[in-house]
């Protein structure tokens, strides 16, 4: 047996050796995790390395759905949709100063990509840099989304519907090539947002030799203040604003020398064609109840274009309205419903049907508009322009799931 001085000398020797050692090894871990890169899981999962001379953002989503359309009064489904219709990869963030922001977005499936318009994939949807001049002020340069209508300006994953209007989906000016300037400020309670727009009018990843050219603005006035956390972007009441909150919106686009029928859409034209479009649009929220409502009008000076053959091809001019409302419950499901109606103009005639929809919808929100499930159904009805005929109308039904970070 060891003397106890000798062990109570042991003792304090282990206990001080055991110390250092795990101080040693606690301080080479902190080390070590200052030297790998920082991860953030919020909106997507962001990685930054330990200088943070940048920030990446990685977001993913998709829409799967299915969906039945009668094509005629009688209630036989006569085609129906199975189909994942987006998928989308965005990444995002800064490089070596915060006020220099990017943001690139890609699509992957066949409706998202514009096959059939173009025919071949057109993948790449957003590639945009941004430069913040002052806290007001931002300017970009790249391909986005330009300022246009609300709904289109909104993403296609903040809907609370399965898919926009058909007013959108006919005369929106959806995304170019260009440079873009933003300014927001206030004036008392009241908050405005300007934004601006020169681009080259042919729409996303298009190289032409052309002398086209298409200038947009817009601009937003919010006369009760903001809404809380930017619920002017998404549809649906879902912070449930406790005072009522409007955005009223006006923007205007002219697209000189354009070569596709709808502008930065649509097929191509024979010849160029300048295309204007006018886009008013009202939006309220107050307590789960939301009302938006758009009116979109499109003109061209000489809309018709035909090549040597005889074969015509043309910019589709006329206007549409279209109104829905919605109200949030408290368990987060939301009954919708929707009102759209499009007008072509009379030169039009026998190559596009006025055309009208009503629609209902309900969605179950599970984590906000990232993961939810949606279903709507409608009804379509078609007339000819000048007469006013009654076509054959059509029943439609859609069930969509979002899964997204």
């Amino acid at each position: 047996m060891y003397p106890t001085t000798m062990r109570k000398s042991i003792k304090y020797f282990l206990l001080t050796l055991f110390t250092i050692v795990a101080f040693t090894a606690s301080s080479q871990e902190h080390i070590a995790a200052r030297e790998m890169p920082y991860f953030a899981f919020g909106k997507g999962i962001g990685m930054a390395p330990p200088d943070s001379s940048f920030l990446l953002n990685i977001r993913f989503r998709m829409q799967n759905r299915v969906a039945f359309n009668t094509g005629g009064e009688q209630l036989n489904v006569e085609d129906a949709e199975a189909r994942i219709r987006r998928l989308r990869l965005r990444l995002d963030g800064f490089v070596y100063d915060p006020r220099l922001t990017y943001v690139i977005q890609f699509s992957f499936t066949r409706a998202d990509m514009d096959y059939d318009a173009l025919g071949y994939p057109n993948i790449i949807r957003d590639a945009m840099i941004f430069y913040a001049l002052t806290p007001k002020l931002t300017i970009g340069m790249g391909q986005t989304k330009l300022p246009g209508n609300r709904q289109r300006v909104n993403s296609s994953g903040d809907l609370q519907f399965p898919d926009r209007s058909i007013v959108n989906g006919t005369f929106n000016v959806d995304r170019d090539f260009g440079i873009q300037a933003f300014y927001s400020d206030h004036i008392g309670t009241v908050f405005y947002v300007l934004r601006g727009a020169a681009s080259s009018g042919e729409g996303r990843n298009y190289n032409t030799t052309g002398d086209g050219l298409a200038l947009t603005g817009r601009i937003e006035i919010l006369p009760f203040g903001k809404f809380m956390n930017n619920g002017d972007y998404f549809e649906g009441d879902l912070m449930r604003e406790p005072k009522p909150k409007v955005s009223i919106g006006l923007a205007v686009s002219s697209n000189q020398n354009a070569l596709r029928s709808g502008g930065q859409l649509g097929t191509f034209l024979y010849e160029p064609r300048d295309i204007n479009t006018t886009m008013a649009d009202f939006l309220l929220k107050y307590r789960g109840f939301a009302f938006a409502s758009e009116w979109l009008k499109r003109t061209s000076p000489n809309p018709l274009t035909e090549d040597e053959l005889g074969n015509i091809a043309y910019v589709y001019t006329g206007n549409g309205y279209t109104a829905q409302t919605s109200y949030l419950f408290k368990n987060n499901f939301e009954i919708a419903a929707r009102y759209s109606e499009i007008v072509p103009n009379d030169i039009m005639d026998g190559r596009e049907d006025r055309q009208r929809q009503y629609s209902m919808g309900v969605t179950r929100y599970i984590k906000g508009h990232r993961v939810k499930l949606q279903a709507d159904g409608g009804y379509d009805q078609f007339f000819t322009v000048l007469e006013g005929t009654e076509l054959p109308d059509n029943w439609f039904i859609r069930f969509q799931i979002e899964l997204g970070i």
